[in-house]
């Protein structure tokens, strides 16, 4: 009784395992989404950075705190998200209809790429940081901080 039990216990483990890892390849992007995605997450970042830039930098639209503290957690939250794991196997090259930019040096230089993209999510954490305090100053210091971040892993990695 006590053999039937514990053979009983590890075929539902057993089966419980494969349903997760079933589970979690089914919940995988393709190479093709990955790419749309990572885009699609540049691009809401880029869009934020615009409203914090016309806000606190130019000054071509007038200053409103409430909406550079939304912009600032946006790009944190969107830096923050795991967006590296959009750049899986396959997605160093156009698939579908779905162009990349990114260059192959990105996919041979993990270790480097993860720095700069640490580096990209502490700035992004202190440009949020920042438009907490109101303080324009500030914040405009810190979003040129995050931009020499942007402009680090593009100089390296991005395609023109």
């Amino acid at each position: 009784m006590n053999l039937t039990f514990t053979r009983t216990l590890c075929a539902l483990t057993l089966g419980a395992g494969m349903a997760v890892a079933l589970v979690a390849q089914a919940q995988s992007p393709s190479a093709e989404d990955q790419i749309k995605f990572r885009k699609a997450g540049y691009s809401f970042m880029s869009w934020n950075m615009g409203k914090i830039k016309a806000q606190v930098v130019d000054g071509s639209v007038a200053y409103d705190p409430a909406q550079v503290e939304a912009a600032a957690r946006a790009i944190a939250g969107i830096a923050n998200s795991g967006m590296g794991a959009l750049f899986g196997p396959g997605t160093d090259e156009d698939v579908g209809d779905q162009r990349t930019r990114a260059r192959p040096e990105l996919f041979q230089n993990f270790p480097d790429v993860a720095t700069l993209g640490n580096n990209m999510n502490r700035a992004a954490d202190n440009l949020l940081e920042q438009a907490q305090t109101g303080d324009q100053a500030k914040i405009r210091a810190a979003f040129g901080e995050l931009g020499q971040t942007c402009k680090a892993c593009h100089d390296k990695y991005r395609a023109r």
